[in-house]
């Protein structure tokens, strides 16, 4: 290789690494990824950071009024494990009307982490309903300082099936609209 060969390629390497730490910079509002297990399943993964304290970003994903202000219209959190997360996005509905959605609280540690479980209806794909009491969403709060919060969402219990495709798809997008909206109310 000739010097001025080397000179350039050597130029243009230090242009490549400076673009990629700025755009690593650059913060990425939500960033979601599949991940695929050795055992024929898929891990989604969606992570946020919210300039806010871990305490307020987890009394708005873990009370009623906190879910109402970024969530749904109405909402109903009993926050213990084995209570439940109840919403609806009817105008004039009620809590336990049909199209109530109903996740359950597993477990959690508070402002740490919590685990939620699906109960899902017969509006759901069959592929879903066959993997109904599989599917939970891990949520992990880390605090960065006093006034961050780093939001970590960990979608498990999906087969890595052709059926599953298009749902992830579905679940990244509406999963990264509330994501914002969460970021949103929480910053604002």
């Amino acid at each position: 290789m000739r010097a001025g060969s080397k000179i350039t390629v050597f130029v243009l390497g230090l242009f490549l690494a400076g673009a990629f730490a700025l755009a690593e910079d650059v913060a990425t509002p939500i960033n979601s990824q599949i991940l695929k297990t050795d055992r024929k399943e898929m891990v989604l993964v969606q992570e946020v950071s919210i300039e806010a304290p871990v305490s307020e970003v987890w009394r708005a994903y873990t009370t009623s009024a906190g879910w109402m202000a970024w969530a749904a219209p109405l909402a109903e959190v009993d926050l213990r494990a084995g209570g439940t997360i109840r919403t609806h996005y009817g105008k004039d509905a009620k809590i336990g009307d049909p199209g109530t959605i109903t996740l359950h609280i597993v477990n959690y540690v508070p402002e740490r982490i919590l685990t939620l479980r699906a109960e899902l209806s017969e509006r759901w794909p069959a592929v879903m309903q066959e993997d109904d009491g599989k599917l939970m969403n891990v949520v992990v709060f880390e605090a960065q300082g006093e006034s961050r919060t780093r939001l970590q969402s960990y979608g498990v219990g999906y087969r890595d099936l052709p059926e599953y495709d298009n749902l992830m798809q579905f679940f990244i997008s509406a999963n990264e609209g509330l994501f914002e909206k969460l970021k949103d109310h929480v910053e604002g």
